[in-house]
C-alpha cells in the first residue's frame, strides 16, 4: 500500500516556494497576518481551479471535509470562507502575478526545443485580447458599456508550447492596440497579430528593436507600390510586393517600406492582405504564420473551459486579478510538470485525472500514466454492430 504523499502535494513540488516567499516580501503579503497566510491562499485558490470549486463556499466545504489531510497538503490553517474572501480583497495581487510570470520563465526554457508548425528558428508569438464579461451591478470597477461590465485578458502567447509569454488585465473599455506600448521587443522574434492592432505608430518600434510583425491590413490602407516580388499563384499567393505607405499621417508615423502580401484562402474563401516589416521569408511562409494565430484563440477558449477565469469568488478588482493570476500560474505549474515527469497525456486529461484524485496517495506519475482505454475483452460474434 502507497503511504506517499498526496496527488496535490505532488503537484505543488514543482512550486518554486521560496520564488513565492520573494513575492511575498517584496508586497508586504504576510503584515500583520498571523494564521492564514499568502501561501496558505495560493494552496486553497490553487485547488479551488484543479478540482473545479463553484464558490467560496464550496471550497470551505470540500476542505473541512478533508480536514486530517490540510496538513499534509501544505496547509497550515483551518479552511474559513470569510478569512479566505478577506484575503483575497485585500492582499495585493501582484504577488501572484510575479509568480506565475517566474513560473512563465521556467516553463518557456522547458518547451524552447518543442516543435513548431513552421520550419522557424525565430520565436514566434500570437497576440490577441478576450473578453469576459462580468455583472456590472456587482463589478462596478469593470467599465464596459452602459449596462454591462467586462475585464479585457490581453495575452502575448508563445507559439512553442503555448505558453503565455505576457499577460495584461484591463477593464473592457481599454483598446487592443494600447498594449502594443507595454509589449517587451524581443529582436529576431515574429509578432503576429490580427488587423485590431494595426497602428503604424506603434509597430514603428518593433523595427527599430529589430524584431518582426505579421499583421493583417485594413481595406483602407493607402499605399505606393515600390516593387513587385515574383510570386507561384498555385500556392494561394496573389501579389507579393515591397510598398510605401502615402497617407499623410500613416507615412510619418512609418517612413520605411512594408512588405504586402495579399493571398488567397481556399478553404474560406476569402482573399487576405498581409503586412510585415520582414524581406526574407517566402511570401506563403507569411500567410502560414497569420493562419498560426488561430492558436491564441484555442488557447482562450480552452482556458475558459478548464480555469475558473469566468465566475469568481469575489467582487473586487484585486479579488478578481488574484483568482486569474492564481489560474494562469496552475495552468502553467501543470505545464511544467508534464515536461518535467515526461507526461504523454495532454493538459485537459491531466487536469481531469488531477480532479478527481487529488486527495489520494498514491504516485502521480501512475495516476497520469495508466490511462489506457483499450478493451482487453475478446469481441464475440454475437455482439450486435450499431456502426461499421
Amino acid at each position: 500500500m502507497y503511504a506517499g504523499k498526496l496527488v496535490f502535494s505532488q503537484v505543488m513540488e514543482h512550486l518554486p516556494l521560496h520564488v513565492l516567499h520573494q513575492c511575498v516580501d517584496r508586497y508586504n503579503g504576510n503584515f500583520k497576518v498571523k494564521e492564514f497566510t499568502c501561501l496558505d491562499q495560493y494552496l486553497s485558490m490553487a485547488f479551488a481551479q484543479l478540482t473545479y470549486r463553484e464558490s467560496l463556499r464550496d471550497i470551505e466545504a470540500c476542505l473541512r471535509a478533508q480536514s486530517n489531510k490540510l496538513y499534509h497538503m501544505g496547509i497550515r490553517s483551518a479552511i474559513c470562507r470569510n478569512t479566505l474572501a478577506n484575503a483575497n480583497k485585500v492582499r495585493d495581487w501582484r504577488i501572484y502575478a510575479d509568480l506565475a510570470q517566474s513560473l512563465i520563465q521556467t516553463a518557456r526554457k522547458l518547451y524552447l526545443n518543442d516543435g513548431f508548425a513552421l520550419e522557424l528558428d525565430n520565436t514566434v508569438y500570437a497576440l490577441d485580447a478576450t473578453t469576459i464579461d462580468l455583472c456590472l451591478s456587482m463589478f462596478p470597477w469593470a467599465n464596459f458599456r452602459t449596462t454591462k461590465g467586462a475585464i479585457k485578458l490581453h495575452t502575448l502567447l508563445d507559439l512553442r508550447g503555448n505558453i503565455p509569454a505576457f499577460i495584461y488585465i484591463s477593464d473592457g473599455k481599454l483598446h487592443e492596440v494600447k498594449t502594443l506600448d507595454l509589449l517587451p521587443i524581443e529582436p529576431g522574434a515574429f509578432y503576429v497579430m490580427d488587423r485590431g492592432y494595426l497602428d503604424f505608430e506603434s509597430l514603428y518600434p518593433f523595427t527599430h528593436g529589430g524584431a518582426f510583425f505579421v499583421i493583417r491590413a485594413k481595406s483602407n490602407l493607402k499605399c505606393r507600390r515600390i516593387y513587385s516580388h515574383p510570386v507561384d499563384r498555385t500556392t494561394g499567393v496573389i501579389c507579393d510586393q515591397s510598398v510605401l505607405l502615402t497617407g499623410v499621417y500613416q507615412a510619418k508615423r512609418y517612413p520605411e517600406k512594408l512588405r504586402r502580401v495579399k493571398y488567397y484562402d481556399a478553404a474560406t474563401e476569402k482573399t487576405l492582405v498581409f503586412l510585415t516589416n520582414n524581406f526574407t521569408l517566402p511570401a506563403l511562409t507569411i500567410a502560414e504564420l497569420y493562419r498560426c494565430r488561430w492558436q491564441v484563440e484555442l488557447f482562450f477558449k480552452w482556458i475558459k473551459q478548464n480555469l475558473r477565469i469566468k465566475t469568481f469568488y469575489g467582487n473586487s478588482e484585486n479579488a478578481v486579478k488574484v483568482q486569474i493570476w492564481i489560474a494562469v500560474s496552475v495552468y502553467v505549474l501543470v505545464a511544467i510538470m508534464k515536461k518535467r515527469l515526461k507526461i504523454e497525456a495532454s493538459l485537459y486529461t491531466i487536469l481531469q485525472v488531477l480532479s478527481v484524485t487529488i486527495f489520494e496517495r498514491m504516485p502521480l506519475l501512475q495516476a497520469l500514466t495508466d490511462l489506457s482505454c483499450k478493451n482487453d475483452q475478446e469481441q464475440t460474434d454475437n455482439q450486435l454492430i450499431l456502426f461499421s
